[in-house]
């Protein structure tokens, strides 16, 4: 199974693809899609579903995994363009005709690392030990996009033992 974890934004969309194979789960790519932030939100959004339609058509994973929409009240306008935002990678998704599925990052959290509530570099440090990587995934969205990969690919281990 290979799976395209996403972690959105606008400014730095992190991306991870992952492939369960017999020997343990391997990194096939990551990295990030950085619209330029001097454009127009359409244009961003535009320069968004071509780099995931990129990514899409590279790697060709089975599944998409994004990070669901995390915003306080405080916050609603960037509830909406994080919404447009997770809209054009849905919609870059469907055109590739591959399934797509959201994931908490409490969800996450608690998947890679046993708490919903974990710091930042725990589970961080857990993608790195996982992925048997030297370094760290930079920036952070690219870190944060493998845990939204890996923990789909825990919680399909998961439903397919039962």
């Amino acid at each position: 199974m290979r799976i395209l974890g996403i972690d959105p934004a606008l400014r730095v969309t992190g991306y991870g693809v992952i492939e369960r194979t017999r020997s343990g789960v391997k990194l096939i790519e990551a990295g990030v899609v950085s619209p330029r932030t001097d454009r127009a939100l359409e244009e961003r959004l535009a320069e968004l579903h071509d780099g995931v339609r990129a990514i899409l058509a590279e790697t060709k994973p089975d599944v998409v995994v994004i990070e669901e929409l995390y915003t306080t009240y405080k916050n609603p306008m960037t509830a909406i363009l994080m919404g447009h935002a997770r809209g054009v990678m849905c919609l870059a998704s469907a055109q590739a005709g591959v399934p797509v599925h959201t994931l908490g990052h409490a969800h996450v959290k608690r998947a890679l690392v046993g708490s919903g509530a974990a710091r930042k570099d725990q589970v961080n440090a857990m993608v790195t030990r996982l992925l048997r990587l030297r370094t760290a995934p930079k920036p952070n969205d690219v870190s944060d996009a493998l845990a939204i990969a890996l923990a789909y690919l825990n919680i399909s281990d998961h439903v397919l033992a039962y």
